[in-house]
């Protein structure tokens, strides 16, 4: 999805699958392990639950988002909370103007919203702005999606091996679960149009939470920066 996309779902001011109201699960279990320490940053934050839980535990904060709309949004829950968080609009294939000072990288279903080419980017920009020995956390959709959901987002093992080496020296990867703000009714209805027809069991392999809304099946990767 492009810029314009992301903007124009956020201007519309509807329910986005991403929103949960918070932080994801699996970014809480890290954040109790002390996995975030130092300054963080966030790429791709959205509507900011993820950075502004981070920052009411009182860790530094910068969280980013090339969607205008969505840094207004999250700056507006950041005042309503008085929580301190810097969002910024950037795009995270270059972060240009950002300083070599993050400890803590954590991106929150960025990498398979980003083209093959951006995703290399993306993280040479971020092996730019970290100091030696940061860490880098990686939630993004995995090879398990039914296929029925966009080729494009299903990310296998290999490829996130591959792609996040160069520069970082993967520590811990295990597959996790990604909570949705829909349920399958509203998946389902979300991805029909791109489908002549989509078959009633299409879905039958995705698990829902206690609120009935939609697990997605994902990745937690975590880099030592090299």
């Amino acid at each position: 999805m492009t810029e314009t996309h992301f903007e124009a779902m956020y201007q519309a001011g509807d329910t986005l699958p991403w929103d949960i109201g918070g932080p994801q699960p699996v970014v809480t279990r890290l954040a109790e392990e002390g996995r975030f320490a130092g300054a963080v940053l966030d790429v791709g934050c959205g509507l900011g639950g993820n950075a502004l839980f981070l920052a009411a535990r009182g860790l530094d904060v910068t969280a980013v988002d090339i969607a205008p709309r969505a840094i207004e949004l999250a700056s507006e829950q950041a005042a309503a909370q008085g929580v301190d968080v810097a969002f910024d609009v950037a795009d995270v294939t270059d972060l240009a103007g950002f300083p070599s000072r993050f400890d803590t990288v954590l991106d929150s279903a960025l990498y398979h919203c980003l083209t093959e080419q951006a995703r290399a980017d993306c993280l040479v920009a971020l092996h730019r702005v970290t100091r030696p020995g940061a860490t880098l956390h990686i939630v993004c959709f995995s090879d398990r999606l039914p296929p029925s959901l966009p080729a494009g987002m299903r990310i296998s093992e290999r490829n996130l091996r591959e792609t996040v080496s160069g520069g970082w020296e993967i520590t811990d990867l295990a597959e996790t679960l990604y909570s949705t703000a829909q349920t399958l009714a509203e998946l389902r209805a979300r991805i029909a149009p791109l489908h002549d027809e989509l078959p009633p069991d299409a879905l039958d392999t995705l698990t829902t939470d206690s609120a009935g809304k939609v697990l997605l099946p994902a990745w937690r990767l975590s880099a030592a920066r090299r």
